[in-house]
């Protein structure tokens, strides 16, 4: 459709019209986009498009690389379609073609887009036309657009009229300043006449991703097979077609304030579509995943793409039983009284039994980045049912992965101070019962876990059952409980203080 002569009014579209007064939403689909000023140049997407870098925190680094035709002497860039989160202090141009020929002398971030609010805020005190859902045309002089439309009529009347009751509104045109999309817009300084490729790199929000992770434990609790997932999202106002995404695991220091150097970051040329795996390599002290074949990342879209998948990895379930782990309120259970010599303090009792299931990630062969980890295992007709879900921080290759999965059923424990006595000012003697009851048809072992919190100095006179010192406060017993049985074990440790 051909545009309409500046003297020709520009209309709404009459369905849309009660919308946009009321949500000031965005005309760029209605109104004809502003013709450029004579001499600007008309961008072209480069050979080499677009590379994004994104980061755990809601941080992403955008590469733009577009073909331009330039003037000789001074030219006036408009660079469209950035994301509208952008932190302008962080816009990085460069001509690739004639990088010493070509100079920004000035930067604009133009972001005051067409929509309903902003027509109405330029036209105030000007000549409009207001069409009612009745057939009448209502001209004036605009006072008013804040809900509803006041006019003044050529005779001096004043006039309101209902938002609900508008049918089209007419402008005579589009007034300058309004744009379509947010755009950088450069004054540029170029020796040379004709075609350049320009760089463009810039931080925005908006952009983030997270790792998902999905677990299958076999039958028998001995082997995994995990599959991860690249969660991303994009809520940036821009979309990103056939791009190059690399993926920054770690913990980036940013400052509070904008001003991030884009410039310290190099980004590679856009790979070949291929079907290789995603690439993980050590990048700075954090870990870089790249995705081998351009990635098209649209506005407001989630999209996932796995990069890591092993089967038949060893793995191993147990289970632990931490007496003061009380989850419901810990401060209540755990936290009352002075910690030293309170009898009371720390008594609580937690009757549940955790469900571990942990696995090398040497086997796995990647790094694993932070992220939700749901596990699953197969019932007798097939079908994987969910068992738990837990979240990991970044994992190198060589660690190990603890995951706590849930609280077993037929597994009950049960904690009971049973000694607390003052030998002497400086010292204290404190016992405990601790009993595992198994309703299982099989036996199982269970980690029992205590906290000697009541001062550093402590000895363990007396126990049941051997144990291990885990550190300076904590110990842990490893106990066989029967099929269908229970075991009991006892300890009683002396605290002494100067």
């Amino acid at each position: 459709m051909s545009a309409p002569s500046p003297s020709a009014p520009r209309r709404l579209l009459p369905w849309m019209l009660v919308g946009l007064l009321i949500a000031a939403c965005t005309w760029a689909t209605i109104l004809p986009t502003p013709a450029l000023p004579a001499g600007t140049p008309t961008a072209e997407a480069s050979e080499s498009g677009v590379a994004l870098t994104i980061y755990n925190q809601g941080t992403a680094l955008v590469r733009d690389r577009r073909q331009f035709t330039f003037q000789s002497g001074l030219n006036d860039l408009d660079f469209s379609d950035v994301a509208a989160l952008i932190d302008p202090t962080s816009v990085l141009f460069k001509s690739l073609s004639d990088p010493g020929g070509t100079a920004v002398l000035e930067q604009n971030y133009e972001f005051d887009l067409v929509g309903s609010a902003a027509l109405l805020e330029k036209y105030l005190d000007e000549t409009i036309a207001v069409i009612t859902e009745d057939g009448k045309t209502h001209t004036g002089t605009l006072l008013s657009g804040r809900g509803d439309i006041i006019l003044r009529t050529p005779g001096g009347e004043v006039s309101v009229i209902q938002a609900a009751s508008v049918r089209e509104l007419s402008f005579p045109e589009l007034p300058d300043g309004l744009i379509t999309r947010p755009t950088l817009a450069w004054k540029v300084l170029a020796e040379k006449a004709g075609r350049q490729d320009v760089e463009v790199t810039y931080l925005t929000g908006g952009m983030s991703w997270a790792a998902d992770y999905v677990l299958l434990l076999d039958p028998n609790d001995r082997a995994i097979d995990l599959d991860g997932w690249i969660s991303l999202s994009n809520t940036s106002g821009a979309t990103f077609q056939d791009a190059l995404l690399k993926l920054i695991a770690g913990d980036l220091q940013r400052l509070a304030q904008p001003g991030f150097a884009a410039d310290a970051l190099e980004l590679e040329r856009a790979a070949q579509p291929t079907v290789a795996p995603v690439e993980q390599r050590e990048f700075f002290e954090y870990h870089l995943y790249e995705i081998p074949r351009p990635v098209t990342v649209r506005d407001n879209e989630s999209k996932q793409i796995e990069f890591v998948s092993a089967a038949n990895v060893p793995a191993d379930k147990f289970f632990v039983y931490d007496g003061l782990q009380c989850r419901e309120n810990y401060w209540y259970c755990t936290f009352q009284g002075y910690a030293q010599t309170d009898p009371s303090y720390g008594i609580a009792s937690n009757p549940k039994v955790m469900v571990m299931v942990e696995f090398d990630t040497e086997e796995v062969d990647a790094d694993l980045p932070r992220g939700r980890v749901r596990v699953y295992q197969q019932d007798v007709d097939g079908a994987a049912l969910l068992i738990g879900e837990d979240t990991i921080d970044h994992t190198p290759k060589g660690e190990r992965v603890r995951l706590y999965v849930g609280d077993a059923f037929d597994i009950v424990g049960e904690r009971i101070q049973t000694d607390f006595t003052r030998p002497t000012d400086h010292s204290l003697e404190e016992g405990f019962r601790i009993t595992l009851r198994n309703h299982k048809d099989e036996p199982v072992d269970v980690r029992v876990v205590e906290h000697l919190f009541r001062w550093s100095d402590w000895q363990v006179l007396t126990t049941s059952d051997d144990y291990t010192k885990l550190d300076s406060s904590t110990i842990e017993f490893r106990v066989p409980v029967p099929a269908n049985g229970e075991h009991t074990l006892t300890y009683l440790v002396r605290y002494t203080w100067p």
